[in-house]
């Protein structure tokens, strides 16, 4: 079998990935992504039509990345032609210390934000209800989890990257001069090589390198209809126990999931079934905090989670091996600055020191 070679070859064409795959092409590097399954594929994690772009953390640290990741979202809407991230203000509401907590956060990095009164917020957005306390911060918004991943690699392709899709399981084989990946589809050569392939990644990297623990878990969303087309939804994060999050979804109603509630699975073994149980409760849920929402939904999906115990990401290098991994339950907004990131660890330039293996 024919072996292909490459600067860099990029094994995982989700959202991160696809990114550091965007910007080796761009920088002039040859490149190969391989996804394994089609493209648009629903068994991983970038898949979906929304996701929250939002400052709003308690950890500085997460706030400057997200303020960080706008600009080079912007720069990626340029190169793609469309938008990619809608802005609509996010809120954050519930108990006054963990609200305070990402006040506090954003007005050390100098990002914008306002406490609103309860009642003043419900009365701006009179579809939900409102815990103790209450941020508005402006620079929140929609991202299009589907759009970006296509966009990404789409514009990949255009600035020299090879793109192969169905290219099947892969087998990493890294030496002293380099790496070598075998698929399915053929093999492929190159000086270094990019692991991002989300709940694949301990399969992948078995014997090869040493991850922290990374807890894969299959969660679920649910799409509600509004009574009245014409109410506004900011993106949200509800702090309570279990976190509830959400945002208005073009085309698919307002979503509203449970964050990190999900079962412990096997990314090859995983089932789409939604469960019974979270279902209940995401619907009581709404029908206690959302009058503006019509309480049965109208779509649910589910989704991988890979997830270490701080919630930090994994961005390191190992040998030939560049590192991607725990990306899920909030890694997806600062898709293009993780590209970045990734792209320049595979270049031999430093890694971030919090995200180390």
């Amino acid at each position: 079998m024919a072996v292909t070679t490459a600067d860099v070859v990029v094994v995982g064409g989700g959202a991160m990935g696809s990114a550091a795959a965007w910007w080796l092409a761009r920088e002039g590097r040859s490149v190969v992504l391989l996804e394994r399954f089609e493209a648009g594929h629903k068994r991983g994690s970038s898949h979906g039509r929304s996701r929250i772009f939002r400052l709003a953390y308690a950890d500085t640290y997460y706030v400057e990345l997200a303020r960080r990741a706008l600009p080079m979202w912007r720069e990626l809407e340029d190169d793609a032609g469309e938008e990619l991230l809608t802005t609509t203000g996010g809120v954050d509401h519930g108990p006054r210390s963990e609200v305070s907590a990402v006040a506090d956060a954003l007005g050390a990095c100098g990002a914008a934000y306002d406490l609103i009164d309860g009642a003043a917020a419900a009365e701006r957005w009179p579809g939900m209800r409102f815990g103790e306390t209450v941020l508005f911060q402006p620079d929140a918004g929609c991202c299009n989890a589907d759009a970006t991943v296509a966009a990404l690699q789409r514009r990949a392709a255009a600035h020299g990257a090879v793109v192969r899709t169905d290219a099947g399981a892969v087998v990493v084989e890294p030496s002293a001069d380099g790496v070598l990946v075998r698929t399915d589809d053929g093999d492929y050569r190159s000086t270094t090589a990019v692991i991002a392939c989300g709940p694949w990644a301990p399969k992948v990297l078995a014997g090869l390198v040493e991850l922290p623990p990374l807890l894969v878990t299959r969660e679920q969303v649910f799409y509600f209809t509004p009574d009245d087309a014409d109410l506004i939804w900011p993106s949200f994060i509800h702090h309570r126990s279990p976190y509830i999050y959400g945002l208005d979804t073009p085309g698919m109603g307002v979503k509203v999931a449970e964050h990190h509630t999900g079962f412990p699975t096997d990314a090859d073994e995983r089932s789409f079934d939604v469960d019974a149980e979270g279902r209940r409760r995401v619907l009581r849920y709404v029908q206690e905090w959302f009058p503006g929402l019509r309480p049965e939904p109208v779509a649910a999906e589910t989704c991988l989670y890979t997830t270490t115990s701080t919630a930090d990401f994994v961005i390191d290098r190992a040998g030939p091996l560049t590192v991607a991994a725990g990306f899920s339950g909030h890694g997806f907004k600062f898709t293009p600055l993780i590209g970045r990131l990734v792209a320049d660890l595979a270049l031999g330039r430093p890694a971030p020191p919090r995200f180390r293996l």
